[in-house]
């Protein structure tokens, strides 16, 4: 028995990586969370049994304890067993606790990286993260911590040059309220709704703004000088 534990990619169908998709082709279960597509599960077998979990910003039909007990039963039952996250796995999708559940058990495992919406979704968009001049680092947070933890473990004031939030619309002003703090109100935001899909859209703006602009979930936000340059690339496309 083996659990493969898979990042589904940023939305787009076809940003499934070829190692993941032989994967799900000998899948006899799929234990999946909520994808940006569906499309992917066409992969596995007719007969693999789909079993959602559920797991999304704010929405959880399962709570994580419940999915790695799951987990931990089809592999007991099946041979291949697939955990199907959208992303990557390992940036902000718990696969580290649920390998570490697995690892409790004796079950073997592999994890076969996804491309996180964090890079796919601009670089899809020709929106370079990096670029010489203008931004040399970059930091992943995401939006949406744990309400149950005694304070944030955010440290706003130490992210890079272009800073990308996960999950974090749902506390848009809150964190760029926390943001201002220590970048300026004008610095520019992009947020990038449904990134790498057909109804894909965004929305500019910069920290003061931003939050009182009407932005639809699944959404990431982009913040640094490469949004400014990104216009000029944005404007070039249209």
């Amino acid at each position: 028995m083996v659990v493969y534990l898979i990042g589904a990619g940023p939305g787009d169908a076809d940003l499934i990586t070829l190692k993941a998709v032989k994967a799900l082709n000998k899948a006899d279960v799929v234990l999946y969370d909520y994808l940006a597509n569906e499309e992917i599960l066409a992969h596995a077998p007719e007969t693999a049994e789909k079993i959602y979990v559920g797991k999304k910003a704010g929405e959880h039909y399962k709570t994580q304890d419940e999915i790695n007990e799951l987990i931990i039963k089809q592999a007991q039952n099946h041979e291949n067993v697939v955990r199907l996250k959208g992303g990557d796995p390992f940036v902000f999708g718990r696969g580290g606790e649920e390998i570490l559940a697995l690892m409790e058990h004796d079950i073997k495992f592999e994890v076969i990286p996804g491309v996180t919406s964090a890079i796919g979704a601009p670089t899809s968009l020709g929106l370079p993260v990096t670029h010489r001049a203008v931004a040399t680092s970059v930091t992943i947070v995401t939006g949406h911590e744990d309400p149950t933890k005694p304070e944030s473990q955010v440290h706003w004031d130490y992210t890079a040059d272009t800073l990308i939030i996960l999950m974090g619309i749902g506390n848009i002003r809150e964190n760029t309220s926390e943001i201002m703090k220590y970048r300026s109100p004008d610095t520019p935001v992009c947020a990038v709704e449904s990134g790498t899909l057909p109804n894909e859209n965004l929305v500019f703006g910069t920290l003061a703004d931003i939050s009182d602009k009407q932005i639809n979930t699944p959404a990431i936000l982009i913040i640094g000088d490469v949004v400014k340059m990104y216009k000029e690339i944005y404007d070039y496309q249209r």
